[in-house]
């Protein structure tokens, strides 16, 4: 519900801005500011009181759905503890494993109000699933990295046999020009407004212990291409001169001082808008990796470098619908999805959203933790 409350209240005092700067302009001159605050504050109480009774009207109507958790390998504890996060609209009730006879899990699912599908051999899936569709019972299944893939397909009817096509192309070249375009003229403007942010940063960074004021690191972008991604230094110097990755961790002894705010507010990606003008990046793709990172997750992952199809972004698919403690494997689901449904307007969304997810602890740029059993 809190979300819900700022997003109004933000939309609320953008729309009143914009209409006192619109009756300012039909006056010639600058009106009192102090009706459109009250107006302002009348507004932003509306809004909370509407959201409040709107949202326990819909918890006193409506009770989270009664679920069945079948699962495969995995106990499915992660799944159901995230299903768990959501109590308001869903409640795992029971969990079964696929190695019990079919039968007998086809025989408890109409007891439920839905089921969850967590990494269960295609026989068995395609089972439940057929079973659940035709009894009319919601369905959900934590998808397959070839099930993302099709996603992206074309259906197409030849004659009257429906196929789908997957021709591996992840964008046609209109695509293609009109990122290229939206990446050049939005980084472009953000350097020019940011410019006394980007010089301000950089002359504390320099102050702060006389070190450079850049910090380059290998990455790894579109097909496989290494380049330097810039970063405004928020460590001390050499902070990895044995060339191992030392991940950050709170108070760590190595963030300076000035280090410490300009990663909390993210400034020290600021630079990246550099890479972006270059064509090394992109502002919405994958999160580029370390060259050895991404020889690591490929041997445990070998569709890890499918994310590689097109350039690495500032933000993501990934970045926004993460978490710290999300899989490689999950994140590698999440640009997939990304690649095989991109569309200019989704890129835009992506840009919006990055600003609600940009100060949160949870948003992270790299894969922490190893799981190889969903992607079969």
């Amino acid at each position: 519900m809190s979300e819900v409350v700022i997003s109004q209240s933000v939309s609320l005092i953008i729309c009143n801005i914009i209409t006192y700067l619109q009756l300012c302009l039909m006056d010639n001159r600058m009106l009192s500011t102090t009706g459109m605050l009250v107006l302002t504050a009348v507004d932003m109480v509306v809004a909370c009181v509407y959201v409040f009774v709107c949202t326990f009207i819909y918890h006193m109507t409506r009770r989270p759905y009664n679920m069945l958790m079948i699962y495969g390998n995995e106990n499915g504890e992660a799944l159901k503890t995230k299903m768990d996060g959501r109590g308001d609209r869903y409640h795992v009730s029971e969990m079964m494993s696929y190695t019990e006879p079919l039968e007998t899990i086809i025989s408890r699912i109409d007891e439920f109000d839905g089921v969850i599908v967590s990494d269960i051999p295609a026989e068995q899936r395609n089972d439940i699933l057929k079973y659940c569709y035709e009894k009319e019972i919601r369905i959900y299944l934590t998808p397959k990295i070839s099930d993302v893939i099709e996603s992206g397909g074309e259906e197409i009817n030849l004659f009257d046999t429906p196929l789908v096509l997957v021709n591996g192309i992840s964008m046609t070249l209109g695509n293609r020009i009109a990122k290229r375009s939206m990446d050049l003229v939005l980084s472009l403007l953000a350097l020019i407004v940011l410019s006394p942010v980007f010089i301000l940063t950089a002359l504390a960074v320099k102050l702060c212990d006389g070190g450079p004021v850049f910090f380059k690191q290998k990455r790894v972008t579109m097909d496989g291409r290494e380049f330097d991604i810039l970063k405004f230094r928020s460590m001390i110097v050499d902070a990895e001169k044995d060339h191992t990755p030392h991940p950050a961790e709170d108070e760590d002894p190595r963030i300076t001082k000035v280090g410490k705010y300009i990663r909390a507010c993210r400034l020290d990606e600021l630079p990246q808008l550099l890479n972006i003008i270059k064509g090394d990046m992109s502002i919405v793709g994958p999160r580029p990796e370390r060259v050895e990172n991404v020889k690591e997750y490929t041997e445990q992952i070998p569709e890890f470098p499918m994310r590689l199809k097109v350039r690495g972004g500032l933000t993501g698919y990934a970045r926004v619908y993460g978490k710290y403690n999300t899989t490689p494997l999950d994140k590698l689901k999440l640009d997939l999805m990304y690649i095989e449904n991109y569309s200019v307007m989704l890129d835009l969304r992506l840009m919006l959203m990055t600003a609600r997810v940009i100060f949160s602890k949870e948003a992270t740029e790299g894969f922490e933790n190893k799981d190889e059993d969903e992607r079969k």
